[in-house]
């Protein structure tokens, strides 16, 4: 065990895509029972957990909707059933949703489309209150969706309140947006945004830079607001895997990717990488690691030289696995060959999962390569880059009881930045990470149990504080006849 366990960083982002949109993965059906909404998401959160995954990345917003209560936009029908309803006999979902992922040692990263705002044409299914009817003139029709107007001041105004209200309300990880920023180019498709261009855009922009401002102003903005209402909640943008193509400027990458994030989605990472607008990027590249036209190996490779300033994590395509044209993907080494890579790359921090549904209760062989090889042990997750610098101090220890195989622990801490607390194994002077607990904004006393599986003689625990930034205190060491390992949480 300790071999696997030393090639792990001590430090990494574990994370799965958890996508709500046409019900995905979650819930299961949007007029499922309560009690199987719970169970379905549980199940997916208890999955993870087992391959000691670190974070869930929750889609909040869809298409102009919220899966919480809010004045900003109307429930979603995936969680009801129907647009403007509220899911019945279950009552704050997203917060019923952040606990349950804190519950199982994962940070909760709510996840929001910013500009599609319906998932075809068919408005009559809205609810009046979506901004479709409230802000008819902020649609723009383009193939078979509407998309909110990216070079609207008030669109990204009223993007910003929804930002703001879900950072206050909620003690959310960490804001995230996915890669749909301007839609994916359609041949024959014209984006009407002219009049628009016409009234905001600078004497010297081409329609090209003025979309690629508009974005960068959003994602500027998101920020700003974001750090001003808890500084220690992070942001993180996952674009489309190919900046640029290297035909079209030799800063591209090694490929001939059909359509670009810079000159099709008209999103520049590069500048907000640059400019510290983000605390992770998290590019999607989705094929396979030797794949001609686009290739894993000089994706990941490319992002890991061009954004050395902040934490680069890679988007990985689980969905693929036995499951797309490209034969790679049908043997069970894919996936533990991208992670590998990853790993030996000097700013890679970490992966993430498309999508939660992909390896449940299939490819086995796959799942055994991760738990075993990979994933043997939990991690703590990355802090920023440019963390604000705390000094924590130690838990204190109100009681603890160690019998039957069983610790009890009781802490209490001051601190009121929420944070984890780490059980660590401790040998000499090397630790090892067995379990995270979730302490709450203004959780000052929490208690927690655990089984306790082997024996160590001679061997320690210690609980430390990790604050949301990434700053841990020093070590409480509990002084045992019997340590644990490989524990079983049990939260109270």
């Amino acid at each position: 065990m300790s071999c696997a366990i030393t090639k792990a960083p001590k430090e990494e982002f574990r994370g799965v895509w958890i996508a709500t949109v046409a019900n995905i993965d979650w819930p299961k059906h949007p007029e499922d029972d309560v009690t199987k909404k719970k169970k379905d998401f549980i199940a997916i959160l208890d999955y993870y957990q087992k391959l000691n995954f670190n974070a869930a990345i929750v889609q909040v917003r869809t298409a102009g909707d919220a899966f919480y209560e809010t004045d900003l936009a109307p429930w979603s029908k995936y969680i009801s059933g129907k647009e403007g309803e509220a899911p019945k006999d279950f009552e704050h979902p997203l917060k019923w949703m952040i606990d349950e992922t804190h519950k199982h040692g994962m940070e909760f990263h709510a996840w929001l489309n910013p500009y599609r705002a319906t998932v075809n044409l068919d408005t009559t299914t809205l609810a009046n209150s979506h901004d479709f009817y409230q802000h008819r003139d902020w649609m723009v029709k383009y193939g078979q969706k509407y998309y909110y107007n990216p070079g609207l001041p008030e669109v990204r105004n009223k993007f910003n309140l929804i930002i703001k209200e879900l950072v206050s309300n909620y003690e959310v990880d960490a804001i995230h947006f996915d890669d749909y920023f301007y839609p994916y180019k359609m041949e024959g498709e014209v984006f009407e945004d002219a009049s628009t261009f016409s009234q905001y855009g600078l004497p010297s922009q081409s329609l090209d830079d003025w979309r690629r401002s508009n974005v960068d102003s959003l994602v500027s903005n998101a920020h700003k607001t974001i750090k001003a209402t808890k500084s220690w909640v992070q942001f993180g943008i996952s674009p489309f895997g190919v900046w640029k193509n290297k035909s079209t400027d030799p800063r591209g990458s090694d490929t001939q990717a059909g359509q670009t994030t810079f000159e099709d989605l008209y999103a520049n990472p590069l500048l907000w990488v640059q400019k510290g607008w983000l605390d992770y990027l998290a590019p999607q590249v989705y094929w396979s690691m030797d794949y001609p036209v686009a290739s894993h190996r000089k994706i990941t490779t490319w992002w890991d030289q061009a954004t050395p300033n902040t934490n680069l994590y890679i988007g990985n395509g689980a969905y693929k696995i036995k499951n797309n044209s490209d034969k790679a993907w049908n043997k069970t080494n894919e996936i533990p060959k991208q992670l590998k890579f990853s790993r030996n790359l000097e700013h890679v921090n970490g992966n993430i999962f498309f999508s939660a549904k992909s390896l449940m209760g299939t490819h086995e062989k796959v799942n055994q390569k991760l738990e075993r090889k990979f994933y043997p042990l939990p991690v703590n997750n990355p802090g920023p880059l440019n963390k604000v610098k705390r000094n924590i101090q130690p838990p204190n220890i109100e009681s603890h009881k160690k019998e039957n195989g069983q610790l009890e622990l009781c802490i209490s801490h001051s601190d009121n930045v929420p944070r984890f607390i780490n059980l660590y194994l401790v040998k000499g002077r090397q630790r090892q990470l067995l379990i995270k607990e979730y302490l709450a904004e203004n959780e000052n006393l929490y208690c927690f149990d655990t089984e306790l599986s082997s024996k160590y003689v001679k061997k320690s625990l210690a609980i430390t504080i990790r604050d949301a930034y990434g700053n841990e205190s020093d070590m409480h060491i509990l002084k045992l006849n019997q340590p644990s390992l490989k524990p079983n949480r049990t939260p109270k």
